[in-house]
């Protein structure tokens, strides 16, 4: 537990705790580090959480009263934020959000030091509001359309009501910039690693680990592997599976959900890992680096931060079939068995959940100094003055500034 932590009463918030995807094992990590505190989200399913998070208090929302929307929570989004304003936790010294949505709209004590480690502004929303308008058919996209501009209304609020903001990578930075006119820090989340690079040669088959969902635009990899008769590997679950289905020729495997053991497997064994999508960050990707193995991916967002153009990988700059199709014949020509696995997977081990522990550690000791000393309204002023590596090393430094997602999109 951080030492500064122990004479203050500490609560933790998330947007939904309905699973172990990356923002929750980000939470699980945070949890690790101060102690017992309770955890507040909108609707939860304990028996889907790790023990570390399932032991803790969990307190839910009026949403989850209903256990018959579960599976389709998300359509809930326009009752959210009144949900979250609804869950109190004035009771405590300090509030730590893993936020994606709306756990910062959570209400706290005017004097409490308020975190959000931030994942993404709400997506559908702010950036990607129009395909998540598309995706959602007649009637949702019709509901989100007429509550979008109350959404960001509300959503702008409560980012007004946190302290400080930590970005899991420049790209999301730049989000939270745009979205809500605040300054943030730029702490990578903690990312499962292999222990060591992969010992056997790679075998003949890209691979793909994704949500079936439409901005992760594994259609890309689907149809680019298809024409070209490349075998191809897709791991996961989702809304487009019939979709991919369509596109998949002979050499393309639709294996739906396996578990970590058999996603590992494959990352092991794989020649390369697509990443098809713009994404906030991309835990993925940095796992089949661990690997030693090299990736695909298109060059915007997250994948700026984890993958190396030309060392660790290689980028695209379109969202084409013809595209992805390019970019892997010129990694083939380029002689990509022969990259060194262990140079790939050095790289990785920037990312290992350790040093995501050390950061924040860090980062939550600054907080608390500063808040003592002048307040959460002096955290939110000397953040804005605060450099956003401030807890990087310098070589995490050079990816974040040296890349074409670190600086605002106009």
């Amino acid at each position: 537990m951080v030492e500064a932590l122990s004479n203050r009463r500490v609560a933790l918030a998330h947007h939904w705790l309905m699973g172990m995807r990356g923002g929750e094992k980000t939470l699980e990590h945070i949890a690790r580090l101060v102690g017992e505190a309770p955890v507040y989200a909108l609707l939860a399913q304990p028996d889907r959480l790790s023990e570390e998070l399932r032991r803790r208090p969990i307190h839910t929302s009026f949403l989850d009263r209903v256990p018959a929307i579960r599976r389709r929570y998300r359509m809930l989004l326009p009752l959210m934020p009144k949900a979250a304003d609804r869950m109190d936790l004035t009771d405590y010294d300090v509030v730590i959000c893993s936020d994606a949505a709306v756990a910062k709209g959570m209400r706290c004590a005017p004097d409490a030091l308020k975190i959000c480690y931030c994942h993404s502004p709400m997506r559908s929303v702010w950036d990607l509001y129009v395909q998540h308008r598309r995706e959602a058919g007649l009637v949702g996209g019709a509901v989100l359309a007429a509550s979008v501009k109350r959404l960001r209304r509300r959503d702008r609020a409560a980012a007004d009501t946190v302290s400080a903001f930590v970005a899991n990578s420049y790209n999301v930075r730049n989000r939270i910039r745009r979205s809500y006119g605040r300054g943030a820090v730029v702490i990578y989340p903690p990312v499962e690693l292999a222990e060591a690079p992969a010992a056997t040669d790679p075998e003949d088959f890209y691979l793909v680990v994704s949500e079936l969902v439409g901005y992760k635009r594994v259609d890309l990899a689907v149809e680019a592997c298809t024409r070209d008769s490349r075998r191809l590997v897709v791991i996961g679950d989702g809304p487009q599976m019939s979709l991919l289905r369509k596109l998949a020729g002979p050499t393309v495997s639709l294996l739906g959900y396996q578990d970590d053991a058999v996603v590992r497997n494959h990352m092991r064994r794989c020649r390369a890992f697509l990443f098809c999508g713009e994404e906030d960050f991309g835990l993925t990707p940095v796992e089949a680096q661990s690997f030693g193995r090299p990736v695909i991916a298109y060059g915007h967002g997250g994948a700026c931060e984890t993958v190396l153009d030309g060392q660790t990988g290689l980028w695209f700059q379109t969202t084409s079939p013809e595209a992805v199709a390019e970019a892997i014949e010129r990694f083939e020509e380029e002689g990509g068995d022969l990259w060194p696995p262990d140079r790939i997977a050095a790289h990785a081990r920037g990312f290992a959940a350790a040093r995501f522990r050390d950061r924040f550690e860090r980062f939550l000791e600054w907080c608390l100094a500063e808040h003592d000393r002048a307040g959460p309204e002096g955290v939110a002023r000397a953040m804005e003055s605060l450099p956003a590596d401030r807890f990087l090393t310098m070589g995490e430094r050079a990816i974040g500034t040296d890349d074409r997602g670190s600086e605002p999109r106009p």
